[in-house]
């Protein structure tokens, strides 16, 4: 079975993905990680073996990031925790660094090793030299089109192959960029997990006998974000991939929102459970945050097509209203607020298995009684008119958004 592999910000996140469809979820500790995550229930090695233990109740699996390129000063942290990495007995860790890769193999040598995107995976030999030193999957570079994935495929069929099918890419080879360390006099280095995206940024030029006269940089009249790359987006493949035995198919994003991971994994399953055709599944995947979506490297061709000229923050199609906290019954719950919400309004209500439209018909706060908007922030409890109710047996897990896409 192909293995949806889904991003985990938090122990939150965690949980969602799962429920919506993930397989297994990646996660990383802030002193190992290529991701520095600041808020939320966020996962560290006081609740890592929690996280094990909520993918072991559910059937699923936790793959732990250990991914930075490593100074000596970090494979000493390292040695340091194996303990606390030990006793969590995550299912796999995720390596890119010789040294680290040396220092698990040591103290932990039962654990399965997943070779991270960054040692730039491009062809065969390479996964046979991972293969032959003990790795049970590599993770292959998004450099790499179909025909070449399929190729390695079949010249080396006894290792698990990962690749990578949704969220932002990174404009450097392999994510192998020092532009956000120049860019931020070293405080924002982004193979430690702290990136700035500086290649997001607008850029203007300047001109050395006139400081004070900048130019943009417009290219062809779209804008300034010459180096802001489009997300990946390969939903109407997954099922090509399944077919030439993919293990696993991940997705970026764990600085993503509750609601981007919720949506995407949703997509996903429902593709690779064929009960969803590709094209609803993208356009369902138009309704979480992107920067438009382009096929990268994967049918060989990628050119300017694949850039964001216009825009570098990810734009929703939908906005997230807000998450289902509790139940109270005759179709009254409380809300977690995350958008503002007005009487009357229509919305709609997302669980791992169901959608349906309602009507917001009463809006209760906690002290001042009914109000006629809810606001962002907001414990807010909302009654609801809507027609189909199916949804409500997994009312744990919804979600509030628009209707519609917003283009």
């Amino acid at each position: 079975m192909t293995e949806l592999l889904m991003p985990a910000g938090s122990l939150e996140k965690m949980r969602y993905a799962f429920e919506y469809g993930a397989d297994a979820c990646y996660l990383g500790l802030a002193d190992f990680s290529l991701r520095a995550l600041r808020k939320g229930e966020l996962i560290d090695e006081t609740n890592l073996k929690s996280a094990v233990d909520i993918a072991n109740s559910l059937n699923k699996k936790v793959y732990c990031t250990f991914n930075i390129f490593a100074y000596d000063d970090d494979i000493k942290k390292l040695i340091e925790k194996i303990e606390i990495i030990k006793d969590a007995s995550p299912h796999a860790l995720i390596i890119s660094d010789f040294g680290i890769y040396r220092v698990i193999k040591k103290y932990l040598p039962d654990i399965d090793i997943h070779i991270s995107t960054q040692t730039n995976i491009l062809n065969s030999q390479t996964v046979k030299f991972w293969r032959d030193l003990g790795a049970s999957r590599v993770i292959l570079a998004r450099e790499l089109s179909f025909k070449q994935i399929e190729k390695i495929r079949k010249e080396v069929p006894d290792i698990e192959l990962e690749m990578f099918i949704h969220g932002a890419q990174c404009m450097a080879y392999s994510g192998r960029c020092l532009l956000s360390d120049y860019m931020t006099y070293g405080e924002r280095k982004a193979n430690l997990g702290n990136c700035a995206q500086a290649c997001r940024w607008s850029y203007k030029l300047l001109e050395e006998t006139r400081p004070d006269e900048p130019y943009e940089i417009i290219e062809n009249n779209k804008g300034t974000h010459i180096m802001s790359t489009k997300d990946l987006c390969l939903v109407k493949y997954v099922n090509d991939l399944k077919n030439i035995g993919i293990d696993s198919l991940k997705v970026e994003g764990r600085t993503k929102s509750l609601y981007y991971v919720s949506t995407v994994t949703k997509a996903y399953r429902k593709v690779l459970d064929n009960k969803w055709d590709s094209d609803f599944a993208f356009t369902e995947l138009k309704k979480a945050g992107n920067r438009g979506y382009t096929e990268g490297f994967f049918l060989g061709n990628n050119d300017s097509k694949s850039y964001s000229y216009d825009i570098s923050k990810g734009l929703a199609g939908a906005d997230f209203l807000g998450v289902f906290l509790q139940d109270l019954g005759e179709n009254k719950y409380k809300l977690l607020i995350k958008n503002k919400i007005s009487l009357n309004d229509e919305i709609e209500i997302i669980t791992p298995n169901f959608s349906t439209l309602a009507k917001v018909m009463k809006i209760i706060h906690t002290k001042k009684g009914e109000v006629e908007v809810a606001n962002t922030n907001d414990e807010i409890i909302i009654e609801f008119s809507f027609g189909d109710s199916s949804w409500q047996n997994e009312a744990q897990f919804a979600l509030a958004r628009t209707v519609g896409i917003k283009e």
